[in-house]
């Protein structure tokens, strides 16, 4: 099992908690950061905008992804546009599709070719790992997001098709795929194992990285102990 400080994956922490981006921050072994309207919504954000610039003055020098939140696609490009400026390191999010099904292709094309850094997401097919590949072309730096997760939630097995997608993306050296929304930290391994560029990943998976490596008895006692400990704390009686 390689250690962290081996894997050729890297490692997105995936949240809107401004105080654990700047936590996470502090971790080498993040290398970049994306989020979400969702996940800023649960985190209390108001102001996008200003939240954005605290992130960015947080972590200035890695990656970080922010999303358009229109549903038309002219305003989804007056939204990309000015995401777009508020960093060199900024990448502007825009989903694969509007809420009608219809494809973001065109707006992907234009925006590549303008030198707009994207991460196209919540793909889940090869089909669109395809069409969002071609738009992208040899335009700026890019990220395809395939919500693995959502995937095997499905009951299907993503690792084929992240396999597929990166066959797709091979002639594209500017564009990298992302496994988004990961289940579990074995989740990360298999990410590096099947050669994914990046993993996008919450804090509560993060918190869980210790246990990469951890000797499967030691973990059996602990979880003994921690069992019987809470019965005693319960006070339970038979």
């Amino acid at each position: 099992m390689p250690r962290l400080d081996e894997l050729r994956v890297q490692i997105f922490a995936d949240g809107a908690d401004l105080p654990g981006i700047v936590e996470m921050g502090r971790r080498p072994y993040i290398k970049g950061f994306t989020t979400n309207p969702t996940l800023m919504r649960k985190a209390g954000v108001l102001d996008y905008r200003a939240f954005a610039k605290d992130v960015l003055a947080a972590v200035p020098s890695r990656p970080i992804s922010f999303e358009v939140f229109a549903d038309e696609f002219q305003e989804m490009e007056r939204q990309a546009r000015e995401i777009a400026t508020w960093g060199e390191c900024v990448f502007v999010k825009i989903p694969v599709t509007d809420t009608r099904g219809e494809s973001a292709a065109p707006l992907i094309r234009r925006l590549a070719s303008d030198g707009i850094q994207l991460n196209v997401t919540a793909l889940l097919t090869l089909e669109q790992v395809e069409t969002v590949s071609a738009a992208l072309g040899d335009g700026a730096p890019s990220f395809i997001s395939v919500f693995a997760g959502r995937l095997a939630d499905t009951g299907r097995d993503p690792l084929p098709l992240l396999a597929r997608a990166l066959e797709v993306m091979r002639n594209a050296p500017r564009q990298q795929l992302i496994w988004a929304s990961p289940r579990e930290v074995l989740n990360i391994l298999q990410a590096d194992a099947v050669g994914c560029h990046v993993i996008t990943v919450t804090n509560d998976l993060l918190q869980k990285l210790p246990l990469v490596g951890k000797d499967p008895l030691q973990f059996s006692l602990e979880t003994v102990r921690m069992f019987h400990d809470d019965a005693k704390k319960a006070g339970y009686t038979l």
